[in-house]
């Protein structure tokens, strides 16, 4: 039976069948970060990283949106910074900004598959959430903007990091600079997304989804982001080190030598993360 955890009615949480779908649940605003919202995302993705029981993780938006990130109608009502003690009130502000976007390295790094499910807008804070997971797959209808410079604002949550690794530094110099539109066929062609579906087959295709990652040996593909999350920096000889240590690990895991035994007899493994 799906099991439903209470954050709050701007953040859905639901475990079924070993995933974990986090929703975005602020329809009338496209899913706009707002402070329930931050707080709920930044203790759940933690949470659901450590617990065996949850193969994957899913994250999506309600109302046929994904995130359109920061809610600049807040943005627009904020006060300007007091002048009085000026730098101490900007550093508290790093420092309160830096730990919230925390969730986008647990997203990353965690030891199992994230996937973002998004079925319409991503744009600012939102789309750098998405870029965060794994795998990206959209609706037809959905669009894409990093936004941040039609409202005057650097960029957070991480897509200055994740998008030129994506679709390459000049092009992720582009799309920040101007913050165009990108339909979702052109997501698809630059690489921002892996897959794209019709709207109508969306719903169904994020339950294939589902399916498939929570059948995947969860094990080896936490070693398999450790490999290729070292790969964006590190040099060959450090990588060629990660996979010798951690190809050795996983070849002392029950998943591993129950799927030999599957192939062996024409069989189709089941991996249970052990």
């Amino acid at each position: 039976m799906p099991s439903t955890t209470d954050s709050g009615e701007h953040l859905l949480e639901t475990i079924a069948n070993g995933v974990a779908t986090l929703t975005m649940n602020r329809p009338e605003a496209r899913n706009a970060f707002s402070p329930e919202m931050s707080a709920g995302l930044e203790k759940a993705i933690p949470r659901l990283a450590r617990n065996p029981d949850v193969r994957a993780v899913v994250l999506t938006g309600a109302g046929g949106a994904f995130c359109a990130g920061g809610d600049v109608k807040g943005f627009a009502r904020a006060p300007r910074a007091g002048r009085g003690n000026e730098r101490t009130g900007f550093e508290h502000r790093v420092a309160g900004l830096r730990n919230g976007t925390e969730m986008v390295r647990w997203l990353h790094e965690m030891p199992k598959p994230t996937l973002a499910a998004i079925p319409g807008p991503a744009a600012g804070g939102g789309l750098s959430l998405a870029l965060a997971c794994d795998i990206r797959i959209a609706s037809a209808s959905a669009k894409f903007t990093t936004a941040f410079a039609k409202i005057g604002l650097a960029g957070d949550y991480g897509g200055s990091y994740f998008l030129p690794r994506l679709v390459g530094a000049a092009k992720a110099r582009e799309l920040y600079f101007t913050a165009d539109l990108l339909d979702a066929e052109q997501a698809e062609r630059l690489g921002l997304v892996n897959h794209v579906y019709p709207d109508v087959d969306f719903p169904a295709a994020v339950e294939a989804w589902k399916t498939r990652l929570a059948e995947l040996p969860t094990i080896a593909l936490g070693y398999m982001k450790k490999n290729l999350n070292a790969a964006d920096h590190g040099s060959l000889g450090h990588v060629l080190d990660l996979e010798a240590q951690h190809m050795t690990r996983t070849f002392d895991t029950e998943d591993h030598r129950g799927a030999a035994r599957a192939f062996v007899e024409k069989q189709k493994p089941e991996f249970r993360g052990r």
